[in-house]
This record gives C-alpha cells, sequence and structure tokens, in this order.
C-alpha cells in the first residue's frame, strides 16, 4: 500500500491543527469545561479537531472520522481517521507541554499510520509500523534489557490501583531506575525517541492509542495492552522498548 498520500495528508492535518491551538496554550484566562467523563475540554481541543474533520471530508470524503471530541462517522469505512486533537489536556489546561495531536489512519480496522504532534516544542513524529521519524530524522527506541535500567513513565500513578493490579504495579515501578509521571502521547514519544524505556497506561479510549501503534512499532519497540494483547483495539497500552524488558513488565503486571 502507497501510503505517502496519507502521510503528506497527516503532516498538512498536524500543522494545521498546531496553528490553531498554539495561541491558547499557556493563556492565564483559558475557558475549560468538564465533559460528562469529568475530563477537561477547551475551545482548542473542540476547534482543532474541527478543522481536521473538514479538511479530511474535503481530501477523503469516502473516509471514515473518529474522534474525541465529535464521535464517529463511517467507522466501518475501509480507511478510518482517528483524532485526539489534544491528548493530555490536563497538562495543557496548567502550562505543561507535555501533550501533543494524535492521528492515525486505520485500513481495514487496524493502524497503519500515526503521528504524534508537539507544536510547542516543535516536534512531529511520524510512524507506519517500519519506520518511525522525530522532524524527518529516523527515531529508534534503545536497547534497554533489564529493568533496573529502564526510564518508566505513566500519566496517572494513581491509576492502576484503582484499574488494574495496583501492588503488582507499584512493587514493578519500584525497580526501575527512573519513574516520572511524563505521560500521554509524550510519554510514548519519548520511548520511541530512544529516551525513555517504558509508558503504559491501565486504560485508554482508541483515540489515545490508534497512532501510538505504528509509531512504536516503527520504532523497533513493543506495544501491546497491559496484559500482553492486542495493541488495538485495546482498552489500555504498555509500550517497552524492547522485547526483552517488555516480558518483564507484562510478567511483572499480571503475577
Amino acid at each position: 500500500m502507497n501510503l505517502s498520500p496519507y502521510r503528506a495528508c497527516m503532516i498538512e492535518l498536524a500543522e494545521l491543527s498546531g496553528e490553531f491551538i498554539r495561541p491558547f496554550f499557556g493563556q492565564p484566562g483559558l475557558v475549560v469545561e468538564t465533559k460528562a467523563d469529568q475530563s477537561p475540554v477547551t475551545a482548542a481541543d473542540r476547534g482543532a479537531e474541527e478543522l481536521i474533520r473538514a479538511r479530511l471530508a474535503k481530501k477523503f470524503p469516502a473516509h471514515g472520522i473518529v474522534g474525541e471530541e465529535f464521535g464517529s462517522e463511517r467507522a466501518d469505512a475501509e480507511f478510518v481517521w482517528v483524532l485526539d486533537p489534544i491528548d493530555g489536556t490536563k497538562s495543557f489546561i496548567t502550562g505543561v507541554p507535555l501533550w501533543g495531536t494524535l492521528i492515525a489512519l486505520l485500513y481495514q480496522g487496524q493502524p497503519v499510520l500515526g503521528c504524534i504532534h508537539q507544536p510547542i516544542l516543535q516536534q512531529l513524529m511520524l510512524g507506519d509500523g517500519t519506520t518511525t521519524t522525530l522532524n524527518g530524522r529516523a527515531a529508534r527506541c534503545r536497547a534497554t534489557t533489564h529493568l533496573a535500567a529502564a526510564t518508566w513513565l505513566t500519566s496517572d500513578p494513581f491509576n492502576p490501583a484503582k484499574l488494574q493490579n495496583g501492588a503488582a504495579y507499584d512493587a514493578l515501578a519500584r525497580r526501575a531506575k527512573l519513574v516520572r509521571t511524563w505521560g500521554d502521547c509524550y510519554g510514548y514519544l519519548l520511548v520511541a525517541s530512544g529516551w525513555a524505556d517504558v509508558c503504559l497506561d491501565p486504560i485508554m479510549n482508541p483515540w489515545d492509542i490508534a497512532a501510538l501503534v505504528p509509531i512504536i512499532r516503527g520504532a523497533g519497540g513493543v506495544i501491546t495492552d497491559w496484559r500482553g494483547g492486542a495493541a488495538y483495539p485495546a482498552a489500555s497500552t504498555v509500550a517497552c522498548a524492547t522485547p526483552a524488558l517488555h516480558a518483564q513488565v507484562i510478567a511483572g503486571l499480571n503475577p
């Protein structure tokens, strides 16, 4: 399959949404609303998704779209775009640049192309399952095979106890060299670019996961759900730099 036209479109969508979002970031008067699931949302989230949807409707009218803010259109189409205009809105609304725009393309239900765009730091990561680039340069996971040498990331350190085996998670995390909450999509960017070794989240939505799959795999990493099952569709994510490290993490999370 020739992904070139879709890759070019993905870059265009990332740049377009980034230009829209950028003026909202770090503004003290930013209005934050609370959605039914108690997550925050802003005009930046909604406006960016509207822009992306409008552009896709013109370029690929037969394609489907699944987005966090405005739901699904033709979700059973052969090609479906999956959108999270601001993944990490809690960071966004507190002036922390550890968030990004996630855009993925599914073919027959599986992610074949994904991007993470951080417009404040001017970072654009693209992956197709075979290769991953960061600002046009090859990105690779590092060769960490032991947890004692690993940098371990997650979005919320309290969620494993709420949603998975918290005791197992805590015991495993304590074995890592460095543990930080540089999470949401930015944590996965760090794994794919060789700055971290493990990023995991015990609960995820389709728009949180889809873009990460071709990015992590394209960088040579391993990505699955919390129990080592299929990465997509899934309701949780574990991404590791190497198969050996991934095996240790999955075994420790599920004793």
